[in-house]
């Protein structure tokens, strides 16, 4: 009987632009990405936003490559922001 089994864990760093202390608590991006990562069958373990940078940990699902997740979080995450206006100016991805 052959047993498969895979962790395909990877650590994630985002950064804003030019490293600008732009993302604030009250914005709310950590629950926001977290559903967007649960939302693509991939298990996030950690994740913290500092004001110019987040850091998160997921498994991803073996079907899902990390460029195409890290793609998916920061385009959403971009689109977030600048649909609530989280930030002066249109926030760049």
């Amino acid at each position: 009987m052959k047993i498969e089994y895979n962790n395909l864990y990877t650590h994630f760093i985002f950064t804003t632009l030019h490293r600008l202390p732009l993302i604030s608590e009250e914005h709310r991006l950590e629950k926001y990405i977290t559903g967007i990562v649960n939302h693509h069958d991939c298990k996030l373990y950690a994740i913290n936003a500092n004001p110019e940078h987040v850091h998160f940990l997921v498994s991803r699902d073996q079907n899902m490559n990390e460029k195409h997740l890290a793609n998916l979080v920061a385009d959403a995450s971009c689109h977030f922001i600048n649909e609530n206006k989280l930030c002066l100016g249109n926030f760049q991805c």
